[in-house]
């Protein structure tokens, strides 16, 4: 995969590709656009549509960069383009909350606690803003290097480097509050 050229794919062999994109990055491509938008049934529907323009787009895979990240770019630049939308603005989504499904009272106990301690953490990092959120997931969610998220993120190093320390502040500062 990471040595794609994408001219004169048949449309046959296209589709296969996408199916083996979508098998090996679609749970993680549905993580990171629920890191921006904190709704499983919108992430949902941008996932689709990131790979929608993936497929549309294949024939501009250069190979100066490893497809991951061809394709996260994509994802990333998309999830962002729906946060600036009209529709991101001014449609309030419903929520639902998922079911807790455990057996025994200890092992509820358990969850109820864990569950509890995981909400209070995501909810505080999807309560920074977009530009904290983003490399606190990249960094700590999908393992990548600070060089890697500068590249998705079209900025500098230090600036990365700059705004996970100061994502860590505001979220020491929110969980200990």
């Amino acid at each position: 995969m990471e040595e794609l050229t994408m001219e004169a794919l048949a449309a046959d062999e296209k589709e296969e590709l996408i199916d083996d994109i979508m098998n090996r990055f679609g749970q993680e491509i549905l993580q990171l656009t629920f890191s921006y938008v904190n709704n499983k049934a919108i992430a949902e529907d941008l996932t689709q549509d990131i790979f929608v323009k993936c497929y549309k787009n294949l024939h501009t895979y250069n190979g100066k960069s490893k497809f991951r990240t061809w394709l996260w770019r994509i994802a990333i630049n998309h999830c962002k383009d729906y946060l600036k939308s009209w529709y991101n603005k001014n449609v309030v989504p419903s929520e639902e909350e998922p079911e807790l499904s455990v057996t025994n009272k200890e092992t509820v106990e358990e969850a109820v606690i864990q569950k509890e301690a995981d909400d209070q953490l995501i909810s505080a990092i999807m309560s920074l803003p977009i530009k904290y959120r983003e490399v606190i997931y990249l960094h700590y969610y999908e393992d990548y290097p600070i060089k890697e998220i500068a590249q998705l993120t079209d900025v500098n190093n230090n600036t990365v480097k700059t705004r996970l320390r100061r994502a860590k502040e505001l979220l020491k500062e929110r969980l200990e509050g």
